[in-house]
């Protein structure tokens, strides 16, 4: 399950994985350490590999800078969520506010903060642009070079919903 942050992947791939009977990953937890520090890349990708062992599985994540393209190579099936940038920023901004003044805890401790989440070009709302506009230049090449990878690319609610009741 790939896509910029707002597009619902957790949500999907949890629903995924609780229809098929599969194990679900989560790669923010394994990437996410104690005040958020980063793992290594290899560090990284030990913890992916842990937590795919078996079979079939859904993972729900990004993260192509640090495992390369080990999931696609591993995969049978991609879910991309591409849906309008609008749409996405409207439920970034209200699961960010809710996390943040409810002080909700996200992984190893962590927690949203006002700055991190709006504050600079590092912010979580200046990556979900960067990313959606960057994910919709190059991930249509990239996943051509995986031609027995099944690519479901939804770009809106509805087709996400039917894909899941299809399921």
């Amino acid at each position: 399950m790939i896509g910029s942050s707002g597009n619902g992947k957790t949500r999907v791939a949890r629903a995924l994985a609780e229809r098929l009977d599969l194990p679900y990953v989560e790669l923010d937890a394994l990437h996410h350490g104690p005040n958020w520090a980063e793992p290594t890349p290899e560090e990284f990708k030990r913890a992916v590999e842990t937590a795919t062992t078996g079979d079939a599985w859904v993972v729900d994540g990004n993260y192509r800078g640090k495992l390369g393209s080990y999931l696609f190579e591993r995969a049978d099936t991609v879910v991309w969520l591409d849906q309008p940038l609008a749409l996405v920023l409207s439920r970034l901004w209200r699961r960010t506010t809710r996390r943040i003044r409810r002080r909700e805890e996200l992984w190893s401790g962590n927690r949203e903060s006002w700055r991190g989440a709006f504050w600079g070009r590092e912010s979580l709302f200046a990556w979900a642009i960067r990313k959606h506009f960057a994910d919709r230049r190059t991930l249509p090449r990239e996943l051509e070079r995986f031609p027995n990878l099944r690519v479901a690319r939804l770009r809106r609610p509805r087709e996400v919903e039917r894909f899941l009741e299809e399921i």
